[in-house]
């Protein structure tokens, strides 16, 4: 279950870094049609509402979709090479962009566990997922 969290004043894009920085996964959730979603932003993408909450997630989620990138096309990735990118939903409803962390080579992993994991690159703290044991 969530719970709603307090915002402090700033853009959506701001709060939702800062609760990244305090190791927290939050997402917003609309007042008006329960629609939850992720990236952070200023209205409701199913009905355009601007009354919503910030929520924190649990950390559960499922893999939806991923690819592993042998090609780095961005230089900063470059060292990072094969890295993986994924399409988690999470159990409170939202998906999201992440990568996926501590997987065996060649593993297909579409519609498993995963639990919430953070990493630090690039000096902050970024959500990781990882697969959850049995």
């Amino acid at each position: 279950m969530s719970k709603t969290v307090e915002a402090p004043a700033s853009t959506p894009a701001e709060t939702h870094r800062a609760a990244l920085d305090d190791r927290r996964l939050t997402y917003q959730r609309c007042r008006s049609c329960e629609q939850a979603w992720l990236p952070a932003r200023e209205e409701c993408p199913k009905c355009w509402s601007s009354d919503w909450v910030w929520e924190e997630a649990s950390g559960k989620a499922e893999v939806v979709s991923w690819v592993v990138y042998h090609t780095a096309f961005d230089k900063r990735f470059a060292g990072h090479l094969p890295y993986n990118v994924a399409v988690v939903q999470l159990a409170e409803g939202p998906r999201m962009v992440t990568n996926l962390i501590d997987l065996s080579e060649g593993e297909d992993v579409i519609g498993q566990a995963v639990t919430l994991a953070f990493e630090e690159e690039f000096d902050r703290p970024l959500p990781r997922f990882k697969l959850r044991g049995p």
